[in-house]
């Protein structure tokens, strides 16, 4: 009995003479005029060191870390007082070509060319948009469909218009579309078909066009605009669809899920096919490379970007959020970058098949019947789809 006896003292002790303590510290804190309401700031650094990262993103991201930091803000803490090896931060909208990155990645110049276009004008987040549609969402919809698409893709924007993509009222709800485009640069081999694009923009008023170059690194780009666009014209959406103009969206089961939504769960609503414990690749054959120089370290959370849905409410938070985070040149894991800031997970779900369903069920229309999103599909398959789901004679029972 002596030993848990023996234990029970100690531990009586040792509780005695925390509370002895907190109670002296309460009661020094307050003495001295003045000290009552004076900011403490303690005398000697207390948390690790911060040194530079080796990798570009990493070191952009510290920087805005300090910049961002509410508690040095109480402290008046201006960008000119950061630690010397933060202190290189020029205006974060600067549109003009950030030239000292070919210093600060050692291996810059063996880098692909789509590399250094995107690090040179990786601060520059705003360019002016060529064609807007002001007043498309005058009727607050419930759920806003923005389709990634480039220039030439004429056949997949007028099949999502024919079929998931159509405006108006569905299932009793009201739905607007819009596409969102940059520029088809001639130094991509574009054709002109500026012609053809306003007549199309004339015709259906849905296109969206900012002047950028549209290459699969300015995605994100497209992202940060399309936030910008849509807390300005659009902030009464309730949902918003996001995905490319390749995939089948089952835009009726859609509006059911959202239908069935408990309020507390649709104001941060961030549904999608979501892909868990992945890092950068490193092969440089690969599309989505990322070399260790501007990259280091795993990714968080993300929804892959053929498509996903998400409330209008955390749109907003989205949009605020993005300015702490600098630009990545891949935009659903730069997207999954600002949901982590904001301390939120995209929650998987089973409807949305951005990786295609079994090839021996992609003819049968009952197999789309209870999914969200399929990827991908021809502009011809995506009108057979949604045919087929409309026909009042189709029973899958």
């Amino acid at each position: 009995m002596q030993g848990p006896r023996r234990k029970v003292k100690v531990m009586l002790m040792m509780t005695m003479v925390f509370i002895f303590i907190v109670v002296e510290v309460s009661r020094n804190v307050g003495k001295g005029d003045g000290n009552k309401n004076k900011l403490l700031v303690p005398s000697k650094r207390f948390w690790a060191k911060d040194l530079p990262s080796n990798a570009y993103w990493n070191r952009q991201q510290q920087q805005l870390n300090y910049i961002n930091n509410p508690n040095l803000e109480k402290l008046n803490f201006t960008v000119d007082k950061l630690p010397d090896w933060l202190n290189d931060t020029v205006s974060l909208d600067s549109c003009d070509p950030d030239f000292r990155v070919t210093t600060q990645i050692k291996d810059f110049n063996s880098l692909p060319d789509r590399f250094k276009d995107f690090l040179l004008y990786m601060r520059c987040r705003s360019y002016p948009i060529v064609m807007d549609q002001p007043n498309i969402c005058e009727d607050q919809p419930f759920l806003l469909l923005a389709i990634k698409s480039l220039v030439p893709h004429f056949d997949r924007r007028q099949a999502i218009r024919e079929s998931w993509g159509k405006a108006g009222r569905l299932a009793n709800r009201t739905v607007v579309t819009v596409f969102l485009l940059g520029n088809a640069a001639m130094e991509d081999y574009f054709p002109d078909l500026s012609m053809m694009l306003h007549h199309e923009s004339s015709v259906h008023r849905d296109i969206l066009q900012w002047d950028f170059r549209d290459t699969f690194f300015n995605l994100t780009i497209k992202e940060v605009l399309f936030l910008e666009w849509l807390s300005t014209r659009c902030p009464g959406a309730s949902y918003v669809f996001k995905g490319d103009d390749d995939v089948f969206v089952n835009t009726i089961r859609i509006i059911d899920f959202l239908n069935s939504l408990s309020h507390a769960k649709a104001k941060e609503l961030f549904v999608g096919d979501v892909i868990n414990n992945a890092g950068p690749h490193r092969d440089k054959k690969v599309k989505y490379f990322i070399p260790e120089s501007v990259f280091v370290g795993t990714y968080p959370a993300y929804a892959g970007g053929g498509g996903y849905l998400f409330s209008g409410q955390l749109a907003q938070k989205l949009h605020n959020v993005s300015r702490s985070v600098p630009l990545y040149p891949i935009d659903d894991v730069y997207t999954g970058m600002c949901l982590r800031k904001l301390g939120l997970t995209p929650e998987k779900h089973k409807g949305f098949r951005t990786f295609d369903i079994e090839e021996k069920y992609r003819n049968n229309a009952c197999a789309y019947k209870s999914l969200m999103l399929v990827h991908p599909r021809t502009p011809q398959h995506m009108i057979k789809i949604w045919a087929w789901l409309n026909d009042p004679a189709l029973n899958c029972h």
